[in-house]
């Protein structure tokens, strides 16, 4: 004594099967302190391997955290029992179990940070490719010679501008006409025309 009922979960992941453990009982301190770090550190060792553990999983390592508080507000034990107290051993990182754990947390880690960074990534380049926007009525000037294309947008009565934008009239471009990447339009995905000024 002091002692409170404790509940203290774990989980067990296979491929196809899983397990769900439960120790329940009336503990003082020391031996719930015992159990709760044997089940944490199974849970972080078996709890991962299989498709739906990898979500179940850090549920039942967060519930257990309240099953810590409870036992970590009661003061240690002051009266005898028939046998002695449990070991609570190592804490649960620093037992080899733990330790095996860390894989699996990294990965989760990796992933929560990859998948917004990448999202965020891609927002950022889809929203600028890098190529210059063309407006059909505009003027163009190529920067390569084609058929490669390094197109840019040119005041249009200059001597700069070498083309000039056409929304096409058909799948293809007029007679001497060019087609620019679909990347140049405004949406990405037409293909405009380019008239050449020059004849």
């Amino acid at each position: 004594m002091p002692a409170a009922p404790v509940t203290v979960r774990g989980h067990q992941g296979m491929l196809v099967v899983m397990r769900f453990l439960r120790r329940r009982g009336v503990l003082c301190r020391t031996c719930g302190l015992a159990v709760f770090r044997r089940m944490q550190a199974d849970t972080l060792a078996q709890g991962w391997w299989g498709p739906l553990s990898l979500f179940i999983t850090p549920v039942t390592l967060l519930v257990n955290l309240g099953a810590l508080n409870r036992l970590r507000t009661l003061p240690p034990p002051a009266t005898a029992a028939w046998r002695p107290p449990l070991d609570p051993g190592r804490p649960v990182l620093r037992r080899p179990a733990g330790l095996v754990a860390l894989v699996p947390l990294g990965g989760l880690a990796l992933l929560l940070i990859a998948v917004p960074v990448l999202m965020l990534i891609g927002m950022a380049v889809g929203s600028g490719s890098g190529q210059p926007t063309l407006a059909p009525g505009s003027c163009a000037a190529n920067d390569a010679a084609w058929p490669e294309q390094e197109l840019r947008p040119a005041e249009c009565g200059t001597p700069d501008a070498e083309y000039r934008v056409l929304m096409p009239d058909s799948p293809s471009c007029g007679p001497g006409d060019y087609a620019a990447y679909p990347e140049y339009s405004e949406s990405r995905d037409l293909s405009l025309c380019l008239h050449p000024l020059n004849g």
